[in-house]
């Protein structure tokens, strides 16, 4: 057989295979048979040693002939299948639908504090906000808290500075740093920097070194609301809070109110909201009216004006809102809590 004798022969026989070829698998072997590196199309040219040097271009321009004629054939090949196949791996079925990314979304209590911000929005608040990091007088002093309250223990809070500086000297007090305890800190900071009327209301976290259950955690997130102006009472704290925890959990939520004591509020009273999936009462926060104390710490005549504040957990609203039975789900980081979300 002639050298053009064996390349119509390949040509057929490449030809001829290709229309066998029914998946990607059968379509990746027959490239790797006839047009790979080694393959019977590829390695036509090893035919021009077996011709006389005049005959060589003639052969040549036949066996370009053949390589372009298959070539062509298995691209349109792939079209009919429906896919290309690279020179490593198989034929893909873009017919198939494609996989749905993962997106992200923003955590459930970041969407909870916007929702909490805009209703008091619509209630005439405007949002303020202040450093994590607290000095003792805006954490505790201004707050009427004297250093012999227990609150101040270094048990109690997660202190920054040692209190003894570079020569073993204790430091006045107002000078040792610690994790804010309490979003109270940024109404020192509005009162300082604001005259009456003030309406704010403070999103932010805050940290306790609490035991860790059900309900409580080391770092947890606050919802401040400050209101001060003459003639402000009870009345108006009272109606306030009935107000927002109706609007947010619905007109049925019970709501109760029961006498305590805060240093930085006199009256002051605790706002629990019933949770009917634990078939018990839980405590949002506390609330009152400003001390006097507090508002002359911050040069406001308390003779003038009077003031309330409360401060409820955001974790609790969100548990209340949304049927939570454990505030460690929030920190876990489990996407199958948080994709519900």
């Amino acid at each position: 057989m002639n050298t053009i004798d064996q390349i119509d022969s390949i040509i057929t026989s490449a030809l001829s295979d290709l229309e066998s070829v029914h998946d990607a698998d059968g379509l990746e072997q027959y490239r790797i048979k006839y047009l790979g590196t080694k393959g019977a199309v590829k390695n036509l040219t090893t035919l021009l040693a077996q011709v006389p040097r005049e005959h060589k271009p003639a052969l040549g321009q036949k066996i370009n002939t053949a390589k372009a004629q298959v070539t062509a054939a298995f691209e349109a090949r792939k079209v009919v299948l429906g896919s290309q196949v690279s020179a490593t791996g198989p034929l893909e079925d873009v017919t198939l639908p494609g996989a749905q990314p993962q997106l992200g979304n923003r955590h459930i209590l970041m969407k909870v504090a916007d929702e909490l911000t805009d209703l008091f929005a619509r209630m005439g608040f405007t949002v303020a906000q202040g450093p994590e990091l607290e000095d003792e007088f805006h954490n505790f002093i201004a707050l009427n808290i004297p250093p012999s309250h227990p609150a101040r223990d270094p048990l109690d809070n997660f202190y920054i500075t040692s209190g003894v500086d570079h020569q073993g000297q204790q430091p006045a007090q107002e000078q040792q740093l610690l994790l804010r305890t309490q979003t109270s800190t940024v109404q020192i900071r509005v009162m300082q920097s604001q005259k009456p009327p003030i309406r704010v209301v403070i999103p932010g976290r805050v940290y306790r070194p609490d035991t860790h259950d059900d309900t409580h955690l080391s770092q947890f997130h606050q919802l401040e609301a400050l209101v001060v102006d003459q003639n402000v009472t009870m009345v108006d704290l009272k109606s306030t809070v009935l107000q927002f925890v109706k609007a947010y959990f619905g007109a049925q939520t019970q709501v109760r109110f029961r006498p305590s004591f805060f240093p930085f509020t006199e009256p002051s009273a605790e706002c629990d909201v019933w949770f009917p999936e634990k078939q018990q009462w839980i405590e949002l926060g506390g609330c009152g009216m400003v001390h006097p104390n507090v508002l002359q710490a911050c040069g406001i005549d308390p003779q003038v004006y009077t003031g309330w504040a409360f401060g409820f957990g955001i974790e609790r609203i969100a548990m209340r809102k949304y049927g939570i039975n454990n505030i460690r789900l929030f920190v876990e980081n489990d996407v199958r809590f948080l994709r519900q979300f």
